[in-house]
């Protein structure tokens, strides 16, 4: 449940993002419900690596892309055995830290014969054996190539510093067709028997990427991600694969927890438009596949509810001097007054980080942790960005 409307006024200073723990994990529990017990979940946290040291008890893995990211699962006190290191480059450096502090605690990801060539490496140095994945290419420039990835199957006793515990491979992103998810485990499914056929090798483990679609757009037919999610398990138990399948979501379990706080400090009519400035903006509300301000999104305007009067359409416009600042256009809004509240709903995915935090010098902005129990926590004080742009 969000904060009310009192909570909101009297302890969030806007702008703020509020992530709520018990809603995120009401969302990791349903995810598993519905798609049964085989399935592990592996949450990755570049969607928001704020929520990680909150959610760690009930998430089965953690997917860590950056050597940023690595240092903040240390300082959230992650259980290193959670942790994934993907990424498409794996510095040596920061590999060697990693294989020396937590060796075969983690499990790598292999993206190119030369992070094959650096983990078993680092691997001998340490005398130790890492666990790795394979990540098939779907086509761009992540992964292996199937050729690669068949001939490092076949010469696999080469590298005697890994064990090549299963495959990856990553779908898309907002993908809600199950026609593309059957066609995409198929081609994984017999890749695996084939390699088996092949080169006797017995995969334990797939980890799968797929994308599940979040709806952030009021829709006249809301989305229905239970069927999806209904389908995919029909997927899954249809695979001739036996071994472990564990999925990477970000976005999907993430994006519902968030909301986004900004106050209106200005209004205008400029040509028959109505205008509202906020103390926020595009740079910290970044919502996946809005196209010029032009959908409307989940929200709520705190400020009105005892308020008589029409819905009117008002463009609301952040703090930003750039004609682009546009978070939403014709928003219905009733009776707005300047100190009004606007929530925007589902930002707890990628909105706080992509972002031109930087533009302008803007302050970042507020983040807090909410859950029923506990109330509002602050996780991050507002950040001057200025000194960032000069010293």
């Amino acid at each position: 449940m969000r904060p009310d409307y009192q909570t909101v006024s009297e302890q969030i200073t806007t702008p703020a993002y509020v992530f709520d723990i018990d809603e995120m994990k009401r969302r990791i529990r349903r995810t598993r419900e519905l798609l049964g017990p085989r399935v592990h979940l592996c949450y990755a946290m570049k969607a928001n690596a704020f929520v990680i040291g909150a959610i760690q008890d009930v998430i089965d893995r953690f997917e860590v892309c950056s050597p940023g990211e690595q240092k903040i699962c240390e300082r959230a006190g992650i259980d290193m055995g959670k942790v994934v290191l993907s990424g498409v480059y794996k510095a040596p450096a920061d590999i060697a830290y990693v294989v020396s502090a937590y060796g075969d605690t983690i499990t790598y990801t292999v993206e190119s014969l030369q992070q094959l060539y650096l983990l078993n490496e680092q691997a001998i140095a340490a005398q130790t054996r890492l666990r790795v994945l394979l990540r098939v290419t779907s086509g761009n420039q992540f992964g292996l190539d199937e050729a690669l990835l068949r001939q490092i199957i076949a010469e696999r006793e080469r590298y005697p510093g890994v064990e090549i515990i299963g495959l990856q491979h990553f779908s898309g992103t907002q993908r809600r067709r199950l026609s593309r998810y059957e066609e995409e485990l198929r081609y994984v499914d017999d890749l695996i028997a084939s390699l088996e056929a092949d080169h006797g090798y017995v995969a334990k483990e797939l980890e799968f990427g797929p994308g599940f679609y979040v709806e952030y757009f009021q829709q006249a037919k809301p989305y229905d991600d239970e069927a999806l999610l209904t389908g995919f398990r029909q997927l899954l138990d249809s695979l001739h694969f036996q071994g472990t399948i564990t999925l990477e979501l970000g976005r999907y379990l993430s994006a519902t927890c968030g909301t986004y706080y900004t106050k209106i400090v200005d209004q205008k009519r400029n040509g028959g438009t109505d205008f509202c400035i906020v103390d926020g903006g595009i740079h910290q509300l970044n919502y996946f596949g809005q196209m010029m301000a032009m959908k409307i999104p989940y929200y709520r305007h705190l400020s009105c509810q005892k308020r008589q009067g029409m819905l009117h359409p008002v463009n609301i416009c952040g703090s930003l001097c750039t004609v682009n600042d546009n978070l939403v256009k014709n928003l219905p809004l009733r009776c707005v007054e300047i100190g009004d509240i606007l929530e925007f709903s589902n930002v707890g995915a990628y909105s706080m980080i992509e972002g031109a935090a930087l533009f302008l010098s803007r302050d970042l902005p507020k983040i807090y942790l909410y859950d029923d129990g506990n109330g509002l926590h602050l996780m991050r004080d507002r950040f001057e960005t200025n000194a960032l742009n000069y010293e």
